[in-house]
């Protein structure tokens, strides 16, 4: 399906990296008299550091928008009920948007392996924001809630702290994923074990853990040339009668259909359906979730654009808006003035979540947090493994 065609393997490469420079630089460098090793030649004979890797604008700007989509159906939550559209296009959008991001989470983990650099930064940029913003959402809830019966507890991940827990069993895992022949098989394998297993619990949230898995598997299997063909002029043409399509049996089977097939956290027993259903609609799901993944991805601008650098500030857009959405709910906002279940309500609610989460992922907000999102930690580190 991801084939590259052969105008990626024919291309040509930039004259500074042709194959005749190189050799013929180390033919020079065989045949000419080797310097004195003394320190000017040592010093020069030094490798310069290497450049600052480029950021591709593609992959911010699919991270923004993924996230703006997050933020906008959580916001359609407490406000669809009773509007059969608005509970379509929530359908929609909860279909892909969380495939897409584990996706690309996914594949920017392919060079993950337990190197202790590495698993310092787990620890630093996903481990620690779990355990702080799992403790501040249970905070929250206690005391904006008036629910002094809240515990804290870090295996029950409260809301949308589960994504954290996840992506770290995930990107721990990695290297199983890229040492088998066939890993997505597998890993869709576990999803519909999990589908039919009620037993396993609610602990770490281990039923979205393993039912999302095969997308980030998806994603360590990707490569640039994948997404290069997703962006063809063809796949865009395509994916607009596939969304207005998903959009009409969206909106048929909105009131036949239980939400719970798209959050991935029970079990089809658990939803009272035949244990059967889980292996079906596990595959089924996965199959739409992944053409409109690919419809999406194919419509996201390559260019830099004015929200391009808002894609690198995305966990904190994802981490904060859930108290905007919690906070709204528990001062009754949403019950209080029932318009915002209206067409134009249901507008103002997108907007206002929209713009709240591009806020969020703004690089002000970023430095702020960075204390939480990504702390240094040097102190709790080995100095000596850092080379290791």
């Amino acid at each position: 399906m991801f084939q590259a065609p052969s105008a990626f393997q024919r291309a040509p490469l930039p004259p500074a990296t042709r194959e005749s420079e190189p050799r013929h630089e180390q033919t020079l460098t065989a045949t000419a008299p080797r310097p004195a090793a003394g320190p000017s030649a040592r010093g020069a004979a030094a490798p310069a550091p290497a450049a600052a890797k480029k950021r591709d604008p593609y992959f911010d700007n699919v991270k923004y928008l993924a996230i703006v989509l997050v933020a906008v159906a959580h916001a359609w939550e407490p406000v669809m009920d009773g509007s059969r559209a608005t509970r379509a296009l929530y359908m929609i959008v909860y279909t892909f948007h969380m495939p897409a991001f584990i996706l690309i989470s996914g594949y920017f983990s392919r060079s993950f392996d337990m190197t202790p650099p590495k698993v310092k930064r787990l620890i630093t940029s996903v481990a620690v924001p779990y355990v702080l913003f799992e403790t501040a959402y249970s905070l929250f809830k206690r005391y904006a809630d008036d629910a002094p019966d809240m515990a804290i507890s870090l295996i029950d991940p409260f809301f949308l702290t589960w994504f954290l827990i996840a992506l770290f069993v995930w990107r721990v895992t990695t290297p199983i994923w890229r040492t088998l022949r066939h890993p997505l098989p597998v890993a869709l394998a576990i999803a519909i074990l999990a589908s039919v297993s009620p037993d396993i619990g609610d602990d770490l949230d281990l039923q979205r853990v393993l039912q999302f898995l095969p997308f980030f598997v998806l994603g360590l299997l990707m490569k640039p040339e994948h997404f290069q063909l997703v962006r063809r002029r063809e796949v865009r043409l395509l994916s607009l009668p596939l969304f207005a399509g998903a959009l009409l049996f969206a909106y048929w089977i909105a009131p036949r259909m239980q939400l719970g097939w798209l959050y991935r956290a029970n079990s089809a027993q658990e939803m009272d359906a035949p244990w059967w259903s889980g292996a079906v609609m596990t595959l089924a799901m996965f199959g739409c979730a992944l053409a409109l993944t690919i419809g999406f991805l194919a419509w996201v601008p390559g260019r830099a654009r004015w929200f391009t650098a808002l894609g690198a500030g995305t966990i904190c857009g994802y981490l904060l808006h859930g108290f905007l959405i919690k906070g709204a709910e528990y001062a009754g906002l949403f019950d209080r003035y029932t318009w915002l279940s209206d067409p134009v309500g249901l507008v103002v609610v997108s907007l206002t979540a929209a713009v709240a989460v591009t806020l969020m992922c703004t690089p002000l907000v970023g430095r702020a947090l960075k204390w939480a999102t990504e702390p240094d930690m040097k102190w709790a580190f080995r100095k000596d493994s850092a080379g290791r």
